[in-house]
């Protein structure tokens, strides 16, 4: 399963988080961390990032990489949002934080800050058919969105942090009645016209993230900060937040951090934040809210995920593709179908991770054979397979290690014809670790050799699909394709040896498959 890394530099804190993402299933948090660094503290007093924070923020960056570095990610993402944004520093910040992480640090816009939270929000609880209003509190600024059958529709992005605010507004403890009077009048002026623009009063939910959110759930509903956890999905009514403003907004720091579910470092910013979402809820007109755990980490991933980063490593690297080119040319292989046939054994590859889970590396492979299956006809048709593991295995091959190069013929070998058995010398030559991998693949492979079986190149695009126990082979095509569904039938039954599953080949559009 493909592994991804998200990094949310915040104004208040930094999020980390690596996680692996099956296709249809919810990703799994194989690491996740959050340190409260208070970076947009110096640039909402004067316009710069602290050396202070820059230097805390770098060794936290650094401390964060070693854990998802040690997971093998194939994809990292890291993001600077409003502080770094609003910072007249920030190309000091982004080379350090670079360094610090051995990646990019990219500066994004509201825009796509948006975007991420929309997307975080969809992949941890989906809403396909519904309007909702998603309200993200940051350290330096809030996000509003709005979303329409899972996509989103518009989005606005204002300078309403809770680190922010209560830089500007809020310099006394407990916060006087005037201070609190100058951040209410500033909010009401930044969300004006907001409300009209998005429309009133037809959303099918509200979902609030972000720690203040998560603060203000829990208190309501009094679930202590240890385990806030279980406030993800849960409801707070605009009686109920009403209520906590007007209580937490004349209490001290003291007794703020007493307060159950607020948190020692969130009561420090807890009454800005709150300010904010009543604000919001009161415009809106709305009845509550629900706040889920999800954020800018969660949609990173999910970005990564969808965009395929990682696939690359997936496939022949230039010279790779250059080396089995010109060893199918020297073999008199017909380079159309061997094209075709490597394009199909990477979408297998690719779309059926789910269930061979083998590293993205072992996909290179398997294009290289599809490339050579046929090279064994050089020699004669008949048993073409045993003389294409012959003509592979002794062939000197520039990129490819002795090891790739045997799993290599060794593919070529089972591409037709009979499976691997312990009679098989070149099968018992390999050790247990590589006969699994050959052994997952070959059904792969002679998949992507049958669906070209005319070699008129029919199928324009294809698509995996696993449900209710299957395999379903989604086939583009203007042609008739009958006979490539045909020979997908044929060759399923090694797929089914080695997977336990059935294979269904479909043509896009048709209401009837084949199995």
């Amino acid at each position: 399963m493909p592994r991804y890394a998200a990094i949310d530099i915040g104004s208040n804190s930094i999020r980390m988080a690596a996680a692996e993402v099956l296709p249809g299933a919810p990703m799994r948090v194989l690491a996740s961390e959050r340190v409260v660094t208070r970076l947009g503290e110096g640039v909402f007093r004067n316009g710069l990032l602290s050396q202070e924070s820059l230097e805390l923020t770098c060794s936290v960056l650094a401390r964060m990489a070693q854990q998802y570095q040690k997971l093998e990610v194939v994809g990292v993402r890291a993001v600077a949002t409003s502080a770094v944004r609003d910072s007249r520093n920030q190309a000091e910040f982004v080379e350090r934080a670079s360094q610090a992480i051995g990646a990019p640090v990219e500066i994004v816009s509201g825009r796509e800050e948006s975007r991420l939270i929309h997307l975080g929000v969809q992949a941890r609880w989906p809403h396909p058919n519904r309007s909702v209003l998603i309200v993200d509190i940051g350290g330096g600024s809030a996000e509003l969105i709005a979303s329409e059958h899972g996509q989103m529709r518009d989005s606005f992005s204002k300078p309403l942090g809770a680190v922010r605010l209560r830089e500007i507004f809020l310099p006394d403890d407990p916060p006087q009645a005037g201070q609190l009077h100058q951040m209410h009048e500033y909010i009401e002026e930044k969300l004006a016209g907001i409300a009209n623009r998005f429309g009133k009063g037809h959303w099918d939910r509200v979902i609030a993230t972000s720690a203040t959110a998560s603060a203000v759930v829990c208190a309501v509903n009094r679930i202590p900060r240890t385990k806030r956890e279980q406030a993800d999905r849960m409801r707070a009514s605009a009686r109920e937040v009403r209520r906590l403003y007007k209580k937490l907004s004349v209490l001290d720091l003291a007794d703020r951090r007493n307060a159950i579910g607020i948190g020692p470092k969130r009561a420090e910013i807890i009454v800005p934040g709150v300010s904010v979402l009543l604000r919001v809820l009161e415009d809106f007109r709305l009845p509550g809210l629900y706040y889920s755990a999800a954020g800018v980490r969660d949609g990173i991933i999910a970005d990564l995920h969808a965009r395929g980063v990682g696939r690359e490593l997936a496939q022949l690297s230039r010279d790779q593709r250059r080396e089995v080119e010109q060893m199918s040319r020297r073999y008199g292989v017909a380079l159309p179908h061997a094209r075709k046939v490597a394009g199909l054994a990477h979408v297998l590859f690719t779309d059926l991770q789910p269930l061979h889970q083998l590293p993205p590396h072992f996909g290179k492979l398997l294009e290289a054979a599809a490339y050579l299956h046929d090279a064994g006809h050089f020699v004669a048709d008949s048993n073409h397979h045993k003389h294409s593991y012959y003509l592979v295995n002794n062939s000197d091959m520039p990129g490819f290690t002795n090891r790739e190069r045997e799993l290599i013929a060794n593919l070529c070998r089972y591409h037709r014809k009979s499976m691997p058995t312990p009679m098989h010398s070149n099968w018992q030559s390999l050790n247990a670790e590589d006969k699994r991998v050959v052994l997952f693949l070959i059904p792969l492979l002679r998949l992507a050799d049958n669906l070209d079986v005319s070699h008129e190149e029919r199928i324009e695009s294809l698509s995996c699909h696993i449900r209710d126990g299957q395999v379903v082979l989604q086939l583009g095509s203007a042609a008739d394709v009958s006979l490539e569904q045909w020979a997908a039938e044929r060759s399923g039954e090694a797929f089914r040896q080695v997977y336990n599953r059935p294979v269904v080949t479909q043509k896009a559009g048709a209401d009837s498959a084949r199995a």
